[in-house]
């Protein structure tokens, strides 16, 4: 199966609230050769305020920010359009399951587009740092991982690749893909049993098959840096959330099998975890029975007593219920206890789907010319639609609208932007603080070029200020 191999660099880390700035991805067959690539980058959209670090770091230029050929709402489709022409194939990011792929997927829902493209149509994806931090439990002298001071191993992928002699240019987002591609030939072509393995369960469907096919298997967790192997069998499925809960083989199940419900509950929530959840839909690296020989964790308890423990737990079916029981009432309990804030639009992503009728309208809103825009908006009936459609005119065409629409959302924008809470979105007084703080750290370090591109973003910030001060 072909790879898209892709990358973004961003204003922040909020994908509900940050923005796509750059996007770096190539499309390439299963021996990792060229076919296709996209390189684009677009500028801010109105009223956005970047995170002077994250600027910093991902190094765009006051001229990136402020100018491009293409405007958010064209830049998001160009990247729908390439992604979609190159299915299907499997997504392969650094760390793009937790990051770049909650910026894609929320970049496509709020300019009213699919946004599962990476798993339907027969799309898959994988992270590679999922791979290599699997890989270095197993095999860690395939990869070459650099240590901090602390001898902790440093996954970040403008350590790890450069300490396995790839050139590349660090947080720019063709830069990290190449990177990314040449550690995916070197793992792929030294251990091509986990890669291809971790490949299999690219899919939920087949995370799922092999779980249920195989009583015992190998996954890790990672948890703050530091990876953990564990040994498992399947269990049950979370009754709320469809996540795989398995029984962690370390313990034996005769000590809880009989347990009352109460009781139960009390080991489930005990630290050491006797119960381990896999989330099928991203990814997870499920490695077989072979595997378990290198992991000292286990090395106490044999192969048949891991075999009679996972044939317990797949005998016992009052285990199972109460287990489903108690995971339930405390999934219930956990949603009563929510505090009930409204949520903006933006943040509703997995909260609802909309109706095919409405996806209907999405197309045909995608279809026409600006001024017909405004009128196939009025057909949606769900209010994030009809948002979403105005914002997306607001900023593409606002000439369109009417003075009352532009006015309305001008003071929602201004309102956000100007507030002085702490909110999920970075605002004008936050920008200006964070930039007051680099000031002072890159002033002792006598760094005048980073000094200098501080005050232009403030020019930058004080720029988007005088737009929005009289909304």
């Amino acid at each position: 199966m072909n790879y898209i191999f892709y990358d973004f660099e961003t204003t922040g880390r909020n994908s509900n609230w940050d923005q796509i700035l750059q996007v770096g991805a190539i499309f390439t067959d299963s021996n990792f050769k060229e076919i296709d690539k996209i390189e684009a980058r677009t500028a801010l959209k109105p009223g956005q305020i970047p995170y002077p670090k994250a600027i910093l770091v991902n190094k765009s230029s006051i001229n990136n920010l402020t100018h491009s050929n293409l405007s958010n709402f064209q830049f998001v489709n160009l990247i729908y359009e390439k992604f979609k022409s190159w299915g299907p194939a499997i997504y392969i990011g650094y760390n793009s399951i937790n990051f770049d792929e909650e910026f894609l997927r929320k970049s496509l829902f709020k300019n009213l587009i699919d946004p599962y493209i990476t798993v339907t149509n027969g799309n898959k994806r994988a992270d590679l740092l999922n791979i290599l931090t699997t890989n270095y439990i197993f095999e860690p002298n395939i990869i070459k991982i650099p240590k901090n001071e602390k001898n902790r191993p440093i996954f970040k992928l403008d350590k790890v690749a450069p300490y396995n002699e790839i050139v590349f240019n660090a947080h720019d987002a063709i830069g990290d893909t190449e990177a990314t591609i040449k550690l995916s030939y070197i793992l792929s072509n030294k251990n091509p049993e986990l890669w291809k393995s971790s490949l299999f369960t690219a899919k939920k469907e087949d995370a799922n098959i092999l779980l249920e096919k195989e009583k015992i298997i190998c996954i890790t967790e990672t948890f703050y840096g530091k990876t953990i192997p564990y040994v498992i069998s399947l269990l049950c499925y979370h009754p709320v959330y469809k996540t795989a809960i398995c029984f962690d083989l370390k313990h034996d199940p005769n000590e809880y099998i009989n347990l009352t419900k109460e009781t139960l509950k009390h080991f489930i929530n005990k630290s050491p975890k006797i119960l381990r959840t896999v989330k099928t839909n991203k990814s997870p690296i499920i490695l077989g029975k072979n595997y378990i020989s290198s992991l000292n964790e286990y090395a106490h308890i044999s192969y048949d007593e891991l075999n009679n423990r996972a044939m317990i737990i797949n005998s016992h079916k009052e285990f199972k219920k109460n287990v489903e029981q108690i995971l339930l009432y405390e999934a219930e309990e956990k949603q009563s206890n929510m505090p009930q804030e409204d949520l903006y639009f933006e943040e509703t992503i997995y909260k609802s789907f909309s109706s095919n009728y409405e996806k209907i309208i999405m197309q045909e809103f995608h279809n026409a010319e600006w001024p017909e825009k405004l009128k196939i908006a009025d057909k949606f009936k769900e209010n994030k639609n009809f948002y979403f459609a105005e914002k997306i005119i607001y900023e593409e065409n606002p000439n369109i609208l009417s003075k009352e629409t532009f006015n309305k959302i001008n003071r929602s924008i201004a309102n956000q932007i100007f507030s002085s809470n702490n909110e999920n979105w970075n605002t004008i007084p936050n920008a200006y603080k964070e930039i007051d703080d680099l000031r002072e750290e890159y002033d002792k370090a006598n760094d005048k070029k980073t000094l200098l591109f501080l005050d232009q973003l403030n020019n930058l910030i004080e720029n988007i200020e005088k737009k929005f001060q009289d909304a």
